[in-house]
């Protein structure tokens, strides 16, 4: 049997991964060889309701990064695979206008902490300090950049957006929800979505198609 790999939030965590209710410790964990991860559910808001952001944002959209647009109650799906320790994300946003794909991939970092690409290829990537509260998973990021051709330009800190996301089981829905935020100084809210959602581990098809 292939060993399963430990997922780079278990990695950052280490013992306080068991701080995390039982239900998202199991979400956190790495997924098994030759299975996926499944979420089905609902955003209740996605995107920024400030227009004049969309022309840039429509740059970012193009890569998978985020999505130029405010609509609500957008049903979506999520597909998770741990891949050389990596935990790899493919998230599809069933938008009015067409289905949007977001991809990210997640690795750990030597000080505890993950660092997040998103996009295809990898375009924004975000450090995070990673901390578990009350069975529920915080993520804050330390430092955000993008790539630039052939090279990663760091965003200064002091204009560089904080994206914040929370991960918690709600045990009266028995659904996981999820809120992420992007805010810059100056500016303010940038971009987010909220949203809930079932999850579970089936065969990974991809493998039989390979």
């Amino acid at each position: 049997m292939t060993p399963v790999p430990q997922s780079p939030y278990a990695r950052a965590l280490g013992a306080r991964l068991t701080e995390l209710h039982p239900r998202l410790r199991a979400y956190f964990q790495a997924v098994p060889d030759g299975m996926v991860g499944v979420g089905e559910g609902t955003f209740q808001r996605v995107g920024t309701p400030r227009r004049a952001l969309w022309p840039l944002l429509r740059r970012l959209e193009r890569r998978g990064v985020i999505a130029a647009r405010w609509e609500r109650d957008v049903p979506f799906r999520i597909e998770n695979r741990t891949i050389a320790s990596r935990a790899i994300a493919e998230r599809t946003f069933r938008f009015a206008g067409g289905p949007w794909v977001m991809r990210d991939a997640v690795a750990p970092t030597r000080h505890g902490r993950i660092v997040d690409e998103l996009g295809e290829p990898g375009l924004v990537a975000a450090c995070f300090d990673v901390e578990p509260r009350a069975g529920a998973l915080h993520l804050t990021s330390r430092a955000v950049g993008i790539r630039v051709g052939r090279f990663r330009l760091r965003i200064p800190r002091v204009v560089a957006p904080v994206v914040r996301l929370v991960e918690r089981w709600d045990e009266e829905a028995e659904r996981q929800r999820v809120r992420l935020t992007v805010d810059a100084p100056l500016l303010g809210r940038l971009y987010e979505y909220r949203g809930d959602f079932s999850y579970i581990l089936e065969p990974d098809r991809k493998d039989d198609d390979a």
